[in-house]
């Protein structure tokens, strides 16, 4: 099998492999400038940075990868969503992948500067939307995938639904962590595939070492959902704050920065996702996605990428 060409905007990346963005400040210039130059897709998280955080990241991305692909991530819901998205544009940002809710403005805003925008979207009605606003590409994520979920469906099922609704490329994600993974999903008829979880099992990763040994020593079992404060589901590895979420027994905030647009005060999310990148896991949300148990080791990105494509191949 060999993988198909994926073209958002006017890139067409080495690989059709997007790594996805992570906040907060999991997926930053080290690695989405370490993927970029293994010849995917890198991509910055925006939420829950300042706009000159955010600047300094592309631009040290940039610095990493002069000539590879390199994108953002930024959530509707967060409250400094256009500042964040103007800022990346101002940068001269490659692209732009949004989710988390649903911007109009957004597609102007690209349209105006040429920069490609990608909806992540769970069903067909907002990939419609998506493509009849002018978005150059759609992300199919499933229920599979770790952080902020949009469906409780599986990305096999609404992959190839999107795919027959939509002209524009899809990518699939959610669960992916292999090359057989991969493979799969362009059987079902994906241009590409986004792939999260896999890439914090990377050297290049900044997150703290317990970050990802709570990854490496997770159970199929140790995988929850949580309702976040965002008002959306959320898929998160279990530790005592998941726990204390469980059961409705959750700090409540104490130093609220009003990071979210709305927010339900049900805990503060900015300091549990702070906490786990930090390595305070007892008191941090370790988003994941559903198959993190399977991954088993922390690789350069070069070499993830090396495993991916041979995997690939004899899938």
């Amino acid at each position: 099998m060999e993988f198909p060409t994926l073209k958002i905007g006017k890139f067409i990346p080495k690989y059709p492999i997007i790594q996805g963005g992570m906040a907060v400040r999991v997926s930053t210039a080290p690695l989405s400038g370490a993927v970029a130059n293994a010849g995917g897709i890198g991509v910055i998280a925006a939420t829950g940075m300042e706009e000159d955080e955010l600047r300094n990241e592309i631009r040290e991305a940039r610095r990493i990868s002069p000539t590879g692909i390199i994108g953002i991530n930024i959530m509707y819901a967060a409250r400094e969503f256009a500042k964040l998205v103007h800022t990346a544009i101002e940068e001269k940002i490659d692209m732009i992948f949004t989710g988390a809710g649903f911007s109009r403005d957004i597609f102007t805003w690209g349209k105006e500067s040429d920069t490609p925008i990608v909806s992540i979207v769970s069903s067909v009605k907002v990939a419609k939307m998506a493509e009849k606003l002018g978005a150059a590409a759609v992300v199919a994520e499933g229920t599979e995938a770790g952080g902020h979920l949009g469906t409780d469906r599986s990305v096999k099922e609404i992959l190839p639904e999107i795919k027959a609704a939509v002209k524009i490329p899809v990518i699939a994600a959610g669960g992916i962590v292999d090359g057989k993974g991969i493979a799969e999903m362009i059987r079902l008829g994906a241009d590409g595939v986004q792939m999260a979880t896999r890439f914090v099992m990377s050297v290049e990763c900044t997150v703290a070492d317990a970050f990802k040994k709570h990854y490496l020593n997770s159970t199929a079992e140790d995988v929850v959902r949580i309702l976040s404060p965002v008002g959306l589901p959320g898929r998160a590895l279990k530790n005592k704050l998941v726990n204390r979420i469980l059961k409705d027994q959750a700090p409540e905030p104490t130093n609220c920065q009003a990071c979210l647009k709305h927010c339900s005060q049900s805990f503060c999310i900015m300091d549990a996702l702070v906490n786990s990148r930090d390595g305070n896991i007892d008191d941090g949300l370790v988003f994941c996605g559903q198959n993190v148990h399977r991954i088993k080791d922390i690789l350069p990105v070069q070499v993830i990428f090396d495993r991916l494509i041979a995997e690939f191949a004899n899938a």
